[in-house]
C-alpha cells in the first residue's frame, strides 16, 4: 500500500537536482555507469555513487553488473513514464509562457521515451493508427483492433498472444504516455516498445550517440508516410 511517507520519499529522490539529471540522462533506455551519470549531472562519481545507491534502494534505478563494471538504468518503464509526466508538469507550471518540452528541435521531431518513440513522430504514429482503425482508443489506455494486427503483420511485428507466467512482469498491450513536448499521447506498452525496436532493426530510426534524439532515415519517412500514414511525413511529401 502506497503511503504518504513513501509517497514523499519518491518525490523527495526525484527532486533533487543531481539525482534528477541522472535519472533524465537514462530515459533513453541505455545502462551508464556512475562516473557517465556524474558527467551527466555535474558532480563527481563518489557524490554520483551515493546518490545511485540511493537510486537502488528505492526500486527507482537497478543495477547489472558487467566484469567490472556497474552499468545503471530506470528499473522499469513505469519510473520513465512517471519522470515524462513530470517535465509535462514542470514545463507546464514553471514555464507556461514558454513552448513546452526541449529547445532542441531534434528531441522534439523523434526521441526515445525510455523503450519507446516519442515526440511529433511518436505521436504521429498514434494518430495515425487510431485514424486507420487499427487502434481504438480511451484517455489513458488503447486496444490494437483486428485489422491493426494484421498491419502490423505485413510489416513484419507479430505481438502474438499475451504471456501469463507468473511472477514474470508482463507490459499491457498498448498503453498511452502522454508526451512532454506535444501534450498529446503516443504508445507505451508492448506496442510502442515493438514499433521502437522493430523500427531500429530494419533501419527507419536510428539512435543518434549520446541523446535521446532519434534520426529517422530515407526509408523510414517513407515506410511513415505510405504505409503509417503519419501526417507529418504526408504534409512534408504535400509541400515539396
Amino acid at each position: 500500500m502506497v503511503t504518504t511517507s513513501s509517497l514523499a520519499e519518491v518525490a523527495s529522490l526525484i527532486g533533487e537536482p543531481a539525482r534528477a539529471a541522472m535519472l533524465q540522462a537514462m530515459m533513453d533506455g541505455r545502462a551508464l555507469t556512475a562516473k557517465e551519470l556524474a558527467c551527466a549531472a555535474n558532480i563527481t562519481p563518489q557524490t554520483a555513487s551515493s546518490h545511485l545507491s540511493q537510486l537502488c534502494v528505492s526500486g527507482l534505478v537497478s543495477v547489472l553488473p558487467q566484469g567490472r563494471y556497474r552499468y545503471h538504468r530506470l528499473a522499469t518503464p513505469q519510473v520513465a513514464q512517471l519522470l515524462e509526466s513530470l517535465m509535462l508538469v514542470a514545463a507546464g507550471t514553471l514555464a507556461p509562457r514558454t513552448r513546452t518540452g526541449p529547445r532542441d528541435e531534434s528531441l522534439r521531431t523523434a526521441r526515445t521515451c525510455y523503450d519507446h518513440i516519442a515526440g511529433q513522430l511518436g505521436v504521429g504514429i498514434a494518430d495515425a493508427m487510431k485514424q486507420q482503425g487499427w487502434v481504438e482508443s480511451d484517455d489513458d489506455a488503447a486496444v490494437l483492433t483486428d485489422s491493426g494486427g494484421a498491419f502490423l503483420a505485413t510489416i513484419g511485428i507479430d505481438l502474438g498472444p499475451v504471456p501469463q507466467r507468473r511472477g514474470v512482469r508482463v507490459l499491457p498491450l498498448c498503453r498511452l504516455c502522454l508526451d512532454w513536448s506535444e501534450r498529446r499521447p503516443h504508445f507505451s506498452g508492448r506496442l510502442g516498445v515493438e514499433l521502437c525496436r522493430h523500427g531500429l532493426a530494419v533501419g527507419w530510426i536510428r539512435k543518434r550517440a549520446g541523446s535521446r534524439a532519434l534520426d529517422v532515415t530515407p526509408e523510414g519517412r517513407r515506410i511513415f508516410r505510405d504505409l503509417f500514414q503519419v501526417g507529418m511525413y504526408r504534409e512534408l511529401a504535400l509541400a515539396s
